[in-house]
């Protein structure tokens, strides 16, 4: 039985390693969750690109897990207080963002000011 209160956004068609409805019937995540597809085969979250419910869905959410890198580099200068980014940091200008070093785990709150927890650090924690 899905959860009501959980909804899983995939990619509306398929884009480097992101997943996409087949991928999440196939594992059965449709049998577990409320799934929607973005509307986008953009890599990361253009919002300027996703479905109309896609886009009702996000403004309506209480809480907003983005993973990866993508999410982040489309998603992290989004007015939310709401989206909590989950990535490894891979690149010189995302470590530069978040005061992070390439190959650390993030967990990443949105709301000023930067909040993040890498491997086991806690210098910048405060989620």
């Amino acid at each position: 039985m899905p959860a009501t209160d959980v909804t899983v956004g995939v990619k509306g068609g398929p884009v480097i390693n992101d997943a996409t409805m087949a991928d999440a019937r196939r594992v059965g995540l449709t049998d577990v969750a409320s799934v929607i597809e973005n509307g986008s085969d953009a890599p990361g979250t253009l919002l300027t690109e996703c479905s109309g419910d896609f886009l009702r869905l996000f403004a309506s959410a209480d809480l907003i897990i983005a993973k990866g890198q993508g999410n982040y580099e489309t998603l992290a200068s989004e007015d939310r207080a709401c989206i909590l980014f989950l990535l490894k940091v891979k690149c010189p200008v995302i470590a530069r963002d978040t005061g992070l070093r390439i190959g650390d785990l993030m967990a990443m709150n949105s709301a000023p000011p930067t909040a993040a927890v890498s491997e086991g650090r806690s210098e910048n924690a405060g989620i």
